[in-house]
């Protein structure tokens, strides 16, 4: 009981002080937080695609690690980071990224079919080995305040 008033009492003394609690961090926060992202956060910024990804969401990507971009054939990555590839790569992260909410849960064990931002939709396919379209998913339901990370280990390609 003792613990209990302490902590109301703790809480009383920051609200009146004016400090807020700790706060998620946005898509971007929380992706730049977690390191493996460098390539996808670069890409983001020179895209102007930062925007949907600070703004209220609830937004969904399914975020390829630097290691997946590696994977693509070096004069693909080239290509989309030179500034005539600009729109390309816009429309190739937007292929990642999914308007509302979609957790672990609202796909595991099921085969569905999610729309994307740039106008396609990606085949999620959770009934036995977690596959976002060829990406495998590595790690599900990082929160942000503004939405989830399931972080895949393949860049998606639009059709």
């Amino acid at each position: 009981m003792f613990v209990l008033r302490l902590l109301c009492l703790a809480a009383l003394v920051f609200t009146s002080a004016g400090v807020s609690p700790a706060r998620a961090k946005d898509l971007l926060g929380t992706a730049q937080d977690a390191g493996t992202f460098t390539i996808l956060l670069g890409a983001v910024k020179s895209t102007g695609l930062t925007d949907i990804l600070s703004g209220p969401g609830p937004i969904t990507i399914f975020a390829p690690t630097d290691d997946a971009f590696s994977k693509l054939p070096p004069q693909t990555l080239k290509d989309l980071l030179k500034p005539e590839g600009k729109e390309k790569l816009r429309r190739l992260l937007a292929y990642h990224i999914v308007d509302g909410k979609a957790t672990s849960r609202d796909f595991l064990g099921k085969r569905l079919e999610a729309a994307t931002i740039e106008g396609g939709s990606i085949l999620i396919d959770a009934t036995k080995t977690v596959m976002i379209g060829e990406a495998k998913l590595i790690k599900a339901d990082i929160v942000a305040d503004n939405g989830f990370i399931h972080v895949i280990d393949t860049v998606l390609m639009p059709k």
